[in-house]
């Protein structure tokens, strides 16, 4: 999208956990053909811009900046003039300590439209995940958000902070950037009247796996963050809600919290992967093997939709199977009429549901969630009649060579799936330095290509060091036949069965002796 004047949305990202960015944001970071992004705790928000979009990483990070301010604002500037649509991903809010508002305006000064979109800010976001409320009737009825980027014993006053003030404040005090200065600030508080008594806690890395959440009193909480080795980012919450946490703590009992898990399916289908991970409190990385493109040459799939007709029952063997032939069906010109006559066929529960979405029922989901149950529970009901299976264009014959013994099977290609060419090498980096806790296998092909894009170093740790989660017995034996060892298998062959493998793995790991 393109015009004679660009646009740019200043974007509040949240305090880091992909989920919490909002609709709105969502659906400008999909039109972005420029995205100039803070360090952002995850790198899934990303992936909602296009692919074709430019990415430009501003830093921004504690102790860190690859672009500082004005480099920033002249980069907004230059794009937005040239036409484009520029997203700026700010972490939080970007009007909350985010500099968001100078940045509109320059650009405002420029002549340049600009959106801002708010952000869930840390301050009530990571305090939230960690299970302390920044307002509690009975505890405090206001809240105060301050930054404690400045020293306040070497500023002085000229901090612009009034910690006397905030030394009788009678609410919660969320102090952010608070961890650099927080001997000082913990000193200045007390001395100025604060109770030394007064509940305080540290919440590191609030609203992501790695979350840690440090509690104690005003006068206890920099030694006891000191010995946790507490690092930013991080906030400071002092006052009576802290010692609510007990009550309200969820996120870290969570049955996936703190697990770092990589998901090697196609794009498409990582992204509704990676979401179930995220909603049982696991870090996910989007690391695919394969890609699911267009097949070259449709003609086969063109002519089999054209004799529907002739056919009595239509097989799918994947959600990709079901979207890539309706969707040329569609560009026929047909429609679901076109299915009138033909009984519907799906591998598992994940396939009747795409067929669902397109208002399509399936006649038949075998028990077992494979080629061979399928093949067994069509031998039964097919016999004598003329099939066609829709599926990609490599992977197991069985399914055909089962059918064909008592059926008369055509078998056509409606997508490609193609190996990807390489890995993240981040996702290098963190196997090898034991940042990563599982690896999810959901086929055997995908397993042959991880191998194979794996540098021999990183395959080593592959079984051993990082554990592997697999769907199926043939999945789990393609591993085998790699060298890997496989710490759990789903005993319902589908994605959700391999979530359920994994927790109770992780659950009994974590049971106590």
């Amino acid at each position: 999208m393109s015009r004679e004047r660009g646009i740019v949305y200043l974007i509040g990202a949240g305090p880091g956990d992909p989920g919490l960015m909002t609709l709105r944001g969502a659906d400008r970071l999909g039109r972005a053909e420029v995205v100039v992004f803070d360090h952002l705790a995850s790198a899934r928000l990303l992936d909602l811009a296009p692919a074709s979009a430019l990415r430009i990483c501003a830093g921004k990070s504690v102790g860190h900046c690859t672009l500082d301010q004005n480099e920033i604002n002249q980069t907004l500037v230059e794009h937005a003039q040239a036409g484009k649509v520029v997203v700026r991903l700010k972490g939080g809010d970007p009007l909350v300590f985010g500099r968001g508002s100078e940045e509109a305006a320059v650009l405002r000064r420029h002549g340049i439209p600009f959106e801002i979109v708010p952000g869930v800010t840390a301050g009530v976001g990571a305090t939230a995940y960690a299970g302390i409320p920044v307002t509690c009737r009975g505890a405090a009825s206001a809240v105060a958000f301050v930054t404690g980027h400045s020293d306040p014993e070497a500023s002085a006053g000229r901090s612009g902070v009034d910690w006397p003030a905030l030394a009788r404040f009678p609410g919660t005090l969320v102090v952010y950037m608070g961890v650099t200065h927080l001997d000082a600030i913990c000193r200045t508080l007390i001395r100025e009247g604060k109770p030394s008594g007064t509940p305080a806690a540290i919440v590191e890395s609030g609203s992501l796996p790695s979350q840690r959440v440090v509690a104690g009193t005003l006068e206890s909480i920099t030694s006891l963050a000191r010995e946790r080795h507490v690092r930013p980012p991080a906030l400071l919450v002092v006052g009576e809600v802290v010692a609510r946490r007990g009550e309200l703590e969820w996120f870290e009992s969570l049955p996936l919290f703190g697990q770092r898990i990589v998901v090697t399916r196609p794009r498409d289908e990582a992204a509704r992967s990676a979401s179930a991970l995220e909603a049982l409190g696991a870090e996910v990385v989007v690391a695919p093997t394969v890609e699911i493109r267009q097949i070259a040459d449709s003609g086969p799939l063109d002519a089999a939709i054209d004799r529907l007709g002739d056919y009595d029952w239509l097989v799918f063997t994947s959600v990709n199977g079901v979207r890539s032939f309706l969707e040329r069906l569609f560009e026929r010109g047909k429609d679901l009429r076109a299915l009138g006559g033909v009984k519907l066929a799906a591998i598992g529960p994940s396939t009747a549901e795409a067929l669902d979405r397109f208002h399509l029922r399936a006649d038949l989901i075998p028990p077992s969630f494979r080629s061979e149950s399928l093949a067994e529970s069509l031998a039964g009901v097919a016999a004598g009649s003329r099939i066609l299976l829709a599926r990609a264009d490599r992977g197991r014959t069985i399914l055909k060579d089962e059918l064909s013994r008592l059926a008369d099977v055509d078998q056509v290609a409606v997508y490609q799936n193609a190996d990807a060419d390489q890995l993240p090498d981040s996702l290098i980096d963190r196997i090898m330095d034991g940042s990563i806790d599982w690896i999810t296998l959901s086929s055997s092909a995908i397993t042959a290509r991880l191998h194979a894009l794996l540098p021999e170093p990183a395959r080593r740790k592959i079984g051993r060091e990082i554990k592997l989660a697999s769907i199926s017995p043939i999945t789990t034996q393609a591993a085998a036949n790699l060298g890997w060892t496989v710490a759990a298998e789903a005993s319902t062959y589908t994605w959700d069965g391999l979530i359920e493998a994994m927790t109770r793995q992780v659950a009994a790991g974590r049971a106590p002796l």
